[in-house]
């Protein structure tokens, strides 16, 4: 073998070990990447699952409006865990977000005409009294159960 043969297959081998440590460098951010971003995703969660217990709390302590509470719940539930919004036993949740749905909300509920708030105020009554203990037994289930399941 010539020099100059041996010496272009050393530049080729530096070059190639050159490119797979490099290749090594940017795997290894990839993976703090990932543990970083799933390490945020779990924080999330349990920053959400705490705030869920607390409103589920309030809720059946009554120091919370029903109405309000269901609707807090239902859009937390929807970011925490959608499979677990959408279980049978938080559908109360759903309902109660939709029924209300329409209603004008800060400004815009201060801006009401008072007889318009009233009657908001009075489907709210009608809806708290249909629904209380449906919404109860379904944040009693998050305490006790929905939020204490595998994977959540």
């Amino acid at each position: 073998m010539s020099t100059l043969n041996l010496l272009l297959l050393l530049a080729g081998a530096l070059l190639v070990t050159a490119l797979a440590l490099y290749a090594l460098l940017l795997w290894r951010r990839v993976w703090a990447q990932r543990r970083n971003v799933a390490q945020a995703e779990n924080q999330r969660r349990e920053r959400l699952a705490g705030d869920l217990q607390v409103l589920a709390s309030s809720l059946l302590d009554s120091q919370l409006p029903l109405i309000e509470g269901a609707i807090r719940i239902k859009v937390l539930l929807d970011n925490y865990d959608t499979a677990l919004s959408q279980d049978s036993r938080c559908q109360v949740f759903h309902l109660l977000f939709e029924a209300t749905a329409q209603v004008p909300t800060h400004a815009n509920w201060k801006a009401l005409d008072p007889s318009e708030r009233r009657q908001h105020e009075k489907r709210f009554n009608e809806l708290e009294l249909q629904h209380k203990a449906a919404a109860r037994t379904a944040a009693r289930w998050l305490l006790d159960e929905g939020l204490k399941q595998p994977g959540n």
